[in-house]
């Protein structure tokens, strides 16, 4: 029978959790309710007897000083309206399994296959009378109806049976497994039907390619040897479309793009992935010779440099938006474990040290109509902090740096990136441990977590636009404490050398990680029953490429097996062997004893067409706004400062724990009080060195709206110069690049798509530029190429948008230096001319207005000023460094202020200007490669001979009182105190 344990709080104990909510619901939906108590409910269907229920309710399961609990009979009263919700069939529980394995420990026992315990919350409402808004409530605020039920009782409606289920939320299947033959060889529009209701992604040039693959008389004799004919499987379809899907094969990256240029100039560009990417890390790892500290660039699950003679450090940054625009805790939690798994899956595996996040969405304060299907920003935005926050903490691995960016149009959907990095050994077992090869003969190995349907088509529903046939399916939760103890597991594994390779399993499942791994001997036999499931009932299919979380696939030799299964069985970590690697050139996939995939490798991973994309760039006709400058500077200030892009993210930043693992040196919030914005983060990952880490980025979308070639050279810019801000050595630095685009390719639904292809095309030209001329080598990335939204007439598209990743070394984490000014006396300098170039800007942006003069970068200018930074840094001359971006001077003054809790008096008249500006475009241009420091009175002879032959002003001087900034004509300008100054900053987001 199923027992049904219903937890709470005594009367006495103040319910913060409701609390919470109760807020939550006025804010979100506009009522104000007069409590909300919560009850935690777990359903367990397993054969436990009255007495292994009781002991699991009163221990487990509560804490006796604080709660009561209820078996089988309701524990909820006095309510206007409740409202339970849960996890719907098949859905990721991780607080269920969590149940069951303090069940299994207090009785000693396994459940058995079916068993499980389910999880849900009763909410009890007091104020809340009216069922339509309780439905209101629950659809628009407790659950996400694509993964969760929910079911409303008044008070009245209370009886015995609230105790209890009649029936457990389980996975069932009427159909027992089967695989399907499709014929193909039938009319164009029935190919695409087949695409378009599979949810394969796949278009007509495709699915002809395919057509005529298995129509080949020499194709179909081969497989006739193995029980296959002239139709395809649809296990050989769906490999097909995930392995060819846009998320998997990068296809846009890798299309020939016709490029016409404003003067009419037309160029063929074969791929913007090796001309410009690999192009730039070739061209750099030359330029560096002898010096070069790249391992493993662009082969791999993560980018793989130098760290020290004993150590290599790896990086990766991916994105799941998708996924997180249909359920954003689920979404962002699988964005933060599937990026660690790169991580832990690249080179023979490694060491997670700390995390990375960048978000971007739509103001949570949005009050206007959401199109269907959408939710509302600020639902996004609790769930995919929620969601990071979970992944992370729960892994013990801090999360050290990140940025929230907001635009209206990210409503269409969000931008969730994720980063992680990792150390290890340069060599092991006497070998380099970035590499790694499947030999002949290697069993393939899964392990990790169980295979569900969650995630399933993640691959090819991440390749197209949201729109109203997004699955359901596509939707995955992470369970971080089982990855951690896989994580734990392997590691101990690779010191003792029992796998040959290792690799994730992320987009595609074990069709994708079994299918490249098997590149290094030209195939493979898996057998997809032996395949351990979350429960029964999967078709063969959707075993093969689901994308259920916390799974790893290894090459293990056959005389390391058993010992590499055993090993598993002792940390508790779940380990199959499903077949073996093979050199027999196919992709091939057994179920019970039967083959129902058998295509050849080459036709897998290179049969794809070429996409061949017209791209036409013509700029926009743009001006400069014509208004006078405000009057009120300072409050100008303070407006700039409360904007949703510059504004405190502490809220945030506090959720999320930095300290874990004792090796964060500069922090994300730093200063006399702690809650000033760093520039990057430094992190001592070997605790008896003080080599460091700096991580840092940059990301600009506002100026993609006037020329995505300057937004990327400001991205790059940003991103170095709050590396070196902090003492990132500008010699020893990689840069990783995550594209998230609009939908370049022209078509009904996209009729601008040539200009949006030529703005992708001149991001990946200033890519290529700035790269080589900073010298800075692309070690990974990734893109993320259709962030539209389309329902009916209805589309919005994400502004072109780019994350600039950058990781390197600091020599010396004692030489680091922090954004908060020091002392009083100490001298104010600024590095670097300002220019009228606000196009694009927060302040513009106050005034609604976009500009056209966009900031542009001096590569040459700017790499001789960050070297001479590091010089100045090494020798202690610096005080404190900050760079210049979002709101220009102004911000940087207010921010450095505040943080250090000192004052600075500044002259405006010194500024070096590239021409005669006004005050306000001086306060407030984002002209790039600009940093205000601060340097101690004795050092300033020094300071100023290192900088002699650059731009570097003195400003003014740090004083003990407020902001204060004279005007050209020697007036006082703006005077303000640093609580007004600070106030405006934080109290935008003080409460998300």
């Amino acid at each position: 029978m199923a027992w049904r344990i219903i937890v709470g709080l005594k009367k006495n104990i103040k319910d913060a959790r409701g609390e919470h909510i109760r807020r939550e619901i006025e804010e979100h939906l506009h009522l104000d309710l007069l409590t909300v108590r919560t009850l935690d409910v777990y359903t367990v269907d397993a054969a436990l007897s009255s007495t292994e229920v009781e002991q699991v309710a009163a221990g487990p399961f509560s804490d006796p000083v604080i709660q009561e609990y209820a078996i089988n009979q309701p524990l909820a009263s006095e309510f206007d309206m409740l409202i339970e919700v849960g996890f719907r069939p098949g859905v990721t529980d991780n607080t269920g399994r969590t149940a069951k394995e303090a069940i299994q420990y207090l009785t000693g026992r396994p459940f058995a296959d079916g068993e499980a315990v389910y999880t849900s919350t009763q909410y009890l409402f007091t104020g809340l009378t009216d069922k339509s808004l309780a439905e209101k409530v629950a659809r628009d605020f407790l659950a996400n109806g694509l993964i969760q039920y929910w079911t409303i009782l008044s008070g009245d409606e209370l009886h015995p049976q609230i105790g209890v289920h009649a029936t457990v939320p389980k996975v069932t299947s009427d159909a027992s497994p089967e695989v399907r033959t499709l014929n193909l060889q039938i009319s164009d529009e029935q190919l695409l039907d087949i695409s378009r209701q599979g949810m394969l992604a796949l278009n007509l040039e495709e699915m002809h390619k395919i057509k005529q693959h298995v129509a080949d008389p020499l194709i179909v004799q081969e497989r006739q040897r193995f029980g296959l004919g002239a139709e395809l499987t649809d296990v050989e379809l769906e490999a097909l479309a995930q392995t060819w899907s846009e998320h998997c094969k990068h296809k846009i990256f890798s299309a020939k793009i016709e490029y016409e240029d404003e003067a009419g100039k037309v160029q063929i560009i074969d791929s913007l992935f090796k001309t410009y990417i690999v192009g730039a890390t070739d061209q750099v790892r030359k330029d560096l010779g002898a010096d070069d500290y790249c391992l493993s660039v662009f082969k791999d699950n993560a980018g793989v440099i130098e760290f020290d003679p004993d150590w290599s450090l790896v990086f990766k940054v991916e994105t799941h938006n998708s996924p997180s625009a249909l359920d954003p805790y689920g979404g962002a939690l699988t964005g933060i474990v599937g990026v660690n798994r790169d991580g832990m899956g690249t080179g023979m595996g490694a060491r997670l040290i700390f995390n990375t996040d960048v978000f971007c969405f739509a103001s949570p304060f949005m009050d206007k109509p959401l199109p269907p299907r959408l939710l509302h920003p600020r639902r996004i935005f609790e769930g995919v902090v929620e969601g990071v926050e979970h992944g992370g903490n729960k892994s013990g691995i801090p999360t050290i740096n990140g940025s929230l960016v907001f635009d209206e149009r990210f409503a269409g959907k969000p931008l969730v990136y994720c980063g992680s990095a990792a150390i290890m050994p340069r060599l092991l077992n006497g070998k380099p441990c970035h590499e790694k090869k499947v030999q002949i003969g290697d069993h393939i190995v899964m392990t990790g977590g169980r295979i569900g349907k969650d995630g399933i088509h993640g691959a090819t529903f991440s390749s197209e636009e949201l729109h109203e046939g997004s699955p359901v399916t596509a939707v995955q939760i992470g369970d971080p404490i089982t990855q951690r103890k896989m994580f734990d597991f392997l590691i101990i594994a690779r010191d003792r050398g029992l796998y040959n390779s290792i690799t994730d399993n992320g987009a595609g499942g074990l069709s994708s990680s079994v299918g490249e791994m098997a590149e290094d001997t030209g195939g493979f036999e898996l057998h997809l029953d032996r395949a351990p499931l979350k429960y029964p009932g999967l078709q063969p299919w959707e075993i093969l490429i689901s994308e259920a979380q916390e799974r790893m696939t290894l090459a293990v030799p056959e005389e390391n097996l058993a010992a590499f299964i055993a090993l598993a069985t002792e940390m508790d970590v779940e380990a199959t062997d499903l077949g073996i690697f093979t050199d027999s050139g196919y992709f091939h996939c057994l179920y019970q004893g039967k083959t129902v995939c058998y295509l050849g490798m080459d036709f897998v991973h290179d049969g794809v067409p070429q996409l061949v994309i017209p791209a036409k760039w013509q700029p926009r006709d743009l001006a400069e706004p014509e208004f006078s400058q405000p009057t009120d500077l300072g409050h100008e200030l303070k407006l700039l400062l409360s904007r949703l892009n510059i504004c405190s993210k502490e809220s945030v930043v506090r959720r999320y724990d930095h300290e874990v693992q004792a090796g964060t040196v500069i922090k994300p919030l730093l200063g006399v009080t702690n809650d000033g914005p760093s520039d990057a983060a430094v992190f001592r990952p070997v605790l008896d060195s003080f080599a460091g880490v700096v991580v840092s980025h940059g990301i600009c979308p506002s100026y993609s709206d006037i020329d995505t070639y300057h937004m990327m050279a400001c991205a790059i810019d940003e991103g170095l110069r709050n590396y070196v801000a902090v003492g990132g050595d500008i010699d020893h630095v990689a840069g990783l690049d995550n594209f998230c685009w609009c939908d370049p390719v022209e078509s009904s639904k996209t009729p601008d798509g040539r200009y949006k292809a030529a703005q992708l095309v001149r991001a990946n030209q200033a890519l290529y530029d700035y790269c080589v001329a900073f010298g800075v080598p692309l070690i990974s990335g990734k893109d993320s190429m259709k962030n539209d939204y389309q329902i009916g007439d209805n589309k919005i598209s994400i502004p072109p948008t780019v994350l600039f990743s950058v990781i390197g070394k600091i020599a010396d984490v004692r030489q680091a230096v922090s954004m908060d000014v020091k002392r009083c006396g100490d001298l104010v300098y600024l590095l670097g001319k300002t220019a009228d170039e606000l196009g694009g800007s927060e302040y513009y942006a106050q005034h609604n207005e976009l500009g056209s003069q966009v900031p542009q970068v001096d590569a040459d200018a700017a790499l001789l000023r960050y070297r001479t930074l590091n010089q100045a840094q090494k020798q202690g001359l610096i005080a404190s460094c900050h760079d210049l971006s979002d709101g220009g001077l102004g911000v940087a003054l207010a921010e450095s202020a505040f943080a250090g809790g000192f004052g600075m008096e500044i002259d405006l008249t010194e500024v070096d200007t590239t021409t005669a500006i006004r005050e306000d475009k001086i306060l407030f241009s984002e002209s790039q490669s600009r940093l205000l420091v601060t340097v101690h009175v004795e050092n300033q002879a020094n300071f100023e001979a290192l900088f002699a032959a650059q731009s570097c002003s003195n400003i003014g001087q740090v004083v003990d009182g407020d902001l204060i900034i004279n005007g050209l004509q020697g007036q006082r300008l703006l005077h303000q105190s640093l609580e007004q100054l600070k106030q405006a900053w934080q109290a935008p987001l003080r409460e998300m």
